[in-house]
């Protein structure tokens, strides 16, 4: 099972699945990536995982990605087919599926085993959102090229003509969620817009590790939607300052948070996590608190201690195992509602 909290959905198997590795920094959130350390630290160099070779060097005794990304073995590609019982999957934990070195092919067959796999919960989660929606809506036809790529490669990785009933399957595929990662407002502004304008079962956002307040009831997103420059509330999905707004027919169902641990980590002040909450409660959107990481509030203060300005909070560096993920006493691990359907599929329910 996989450590990572937010992949625990109550009936299914934490997992992470990497068909894909390698990737390159494109923002301050990615200066302490874990997964760019656990490749260079245990990947890069190992024979018994040579697609990481040259992914990863080092730079002033830091490891950092190189760029190179490279497909994994068949064998990796193909393993949720031989999954039975139901799993949530973290896609490409150790890269970015919509990297722009990334050929679509690679991403068709990614595609493709994930519609052939109803019964498990792939979450795609990426810090290249325009490159996500520019690959799902190619194609002259709405979404015909993807679907004719789909039973294509459906074809060719199961070995049987019956495959290409992929494209009879409805889109968005009801099993594949969608997210895009941001780390402050800056970030949120320009990736949100993507997001919500790409089609998906599920769409939702990861901000870890979190370095800055974030209003996501008024994310600048220029003029995405029919030309217009707009503020528009990701939760609500409305978009607009006079009313009656604009409804845009999209919104974030899922909100994930957590600060930053290992070496390096930069602490995450409480009150923009706070924020977060409270707008999602406001909005009646999940709402996932995954950790402090290092530091976390204290009224102590020690070896390590992290004073925010003069009137700020007292931040302890304590490390991951202690600082915990209660926020006010409380912890949030809420999901977007999810039922298992008579074809074996799962799909997001209303919320109330």
């Amino acid at each position: 099972m996989s450590k990572i909290e937010w992949t625990h959905i109550p009936g299914y198997k934490g997992e992470t699945w990497n068909p894909v590795v390698g990737c390159s920094v494109v923002s301050p959130g990615c200066a302490n990536c874990y997964a760019m350390d656990k490749a260079g630290r245990h990947l890069d160099g190992n024979p018994t995982t040579p697609h990481y070779d040259g992914t990863t060097t080092v730079v002033k005794r830091r490891t950092v990605w190189t760029g190179k990304v490279a497909e994994a073995p068949d064998r990796t590609l193909t393993a949720p087919l031989r999954w039975r019982k139901p799993r949530a999957v973290f896609v490409n934990s150790m890269g970015d599926l919509f990297h722009e070195k990334v050929p679509d092919l690679w991403i068709d067959r990614v595609f493709a085993v994930m519609a052939l796999c109803p019964q498990h919960i792939f979450m795609v989660l990426t810090k290249r959102p325009a490159r996500m929606r520019a690959y799902l809506t190619q194609g002259d036809n709405e979404h015909g090229d993807f679907f004719e790529r789909l039973s294509e490669a459906a074809v060719e990785i199961s070995g049987s003509p019956c495959a290409g009933h992929v494209a009879d399957i409805d889109f968005p595929l009801p099993n594949v969620w969608l997210g895009a990662s941001a780390e402050d407002q800056r970030r949120a502004d320009e990736r949100i817009r993507d997001l919500l304008a790409t089609t998906a079962a599920v769409r939702f956002v990861s901000f870890e590790p979190l370095l800055g307040a974030v209003d996501l009831t008024a994310l600048d997103c220029g003029e995405l939607f029919e030309g217009v420059s707009v503020r528009i509330d990701a939760l609500s999905g409305y978009a607009g300052a006079e009313r009656p707004m604009v409804d845009l027919g999209a919104k974030i169902d899922w909100v994930i948070a957590g600060g930053e641990s290992g070496r390096g980590a930069r602490p995450m002040h409480p009150d923009w996590v706070r924020a977060l909450r409270d707008q999602c409660a406001e909005a009646s959107t999940p709402f996932f608190f995954k950790q402090w990481g290092a530091y976390r509030p204290s009224d102590v203060a020690g070896e390590g201690a992290f004073p925010w300005g003069l009137c700020g909070p007292q931040m302890a560096r304590l490390g991951k195992a202690k600082t915990g993920a209660t926020l006010d006493g409380a912890a949030h691990r809420a999901f977007p509602a999810v039922d298992w359907s008579t074809d074996g599929r799962a799909r997001r329910t209303e919320r109330g």
